[in-house]
């Protein structure tokens, strides 16, 4: 019995070893309520400020863009925030 214990952690751990762990991916558009990050791969493809306020907007928030690294692998960060003082409307979200 002890040999079949053996045998079956040993399978297993060849079958997760055999894996890849994908610890370092993460998606090119990401975020919550409070903001998110976009990959600098999507600037040329996509409109990278639409999508963040696109983003904000499901949460009823505006977007602050707060920054960009422009290298490979960069991203663009942004922040969602409260409607500010004095407006009556939620913002827009745009439908394309």
């Amino acid at each position: 019995m002890r040999l079949m214990g053996a045998a079956g952690l040993a399978v297993l751990g060849a079958m997760l070893a055999g894996t890849a762990a994908r610890a370092d991916y993460v998606p090119p558009f990401k975020g919550n309520d409070t903001g998110g990050i976009i990959s600098s791969n999507l600037i040329g493809h996509a409109d990278v400020r639409a999508m963040a306020i696109d983003h904000c907007a499901r949460y009823g928030k505006v977007v602050k863009l707060l920054g960009v690294q422009a290298n490979y692998g960069g991203y663009i960060s942004f922040a969602c925030r409260w409607v500010p003082y004095g407006t009556d409307e939620r913002p827009l979200r745009t439908k394309y």
